[in-house]
């Protein structure tokens, strides 16, 4: 049964590194190669992270944290730049749209770097403690996960579902 539970945190780090790659070469995608490639992810990611076989408790250790405000912003900085005119979505889960009359806008960006700080973090802990902490930095991720960042996934994936089956972007070409 271990086995099976370092085979699983290795393919979750897997996805973690592989999202954390793609938003880190963000400028590199078109549009729309990145929204289908975040739309293959971010399914895998939220399963991953919310799999009841592998809630191990919660954790009091101390990790690492890599990601600070000026990468962070870079990257949004990037993600932004590439999304264009279609970084912003109308949000609906906002807690502050409870007490709003008008829409609470959000940004594909914001969203997509929220997530890349925590998966940053987890995947960064396990590489430096060459995979000895994988089951703290996972469990760590996943609190983070269930209280803050797993409304924040599925919010930007059906932001970016939007995009890829409801808008012009097919129209577009890579360049732009």
């Amino acid at each position: 049964m271990e086995d099976q539970i370092q085979s699983q945190l290795m393919n979750i780090t897997a996805h973690a590194a592989r999202y954390c790659s793609m938003v880190e070469h963000a400028p590199e995608f078109g549009k729309k190669e990145f929204i289908s490639e975040a739309l293959q992810l971010l399914p895998a990611i939220y399963m991953d992270f919310s799999d009841p076989e592998l809630n191990f408790g919660e954790t009091d250790e101390y990790l690492s944290t890599y990601v600070d405000e000026a990468y962070y912003n870079q990257v949004k900085q990037q993600i932004a730049s590439l999304m264009g005119e279609y970084d912003v979505y109308l949000e609906t889960f906002e807690e502050d749209m409870k007490y709003s009359d008008t829409p609470v806008a959000a940004s594909i960006s914001e969203s997509l770097a929220d997530i890349f700080q925590a998966l940053y973090n987890f995947t960064s802990n396990v590489r430096e403690s060459e995979g000895t902490d994988v089951i703290a930095a996972y469990q760590e991720c996943r609190e983070n996960f269930e209280g803050y960042w797993s409304q924040t996934l599925c919010n930007v994936m059906r932001a970016l579902n939007n995009l890829k089956y409801n808008s012009n972007l097919e129209e577009e070409t890579e360049d732009e």
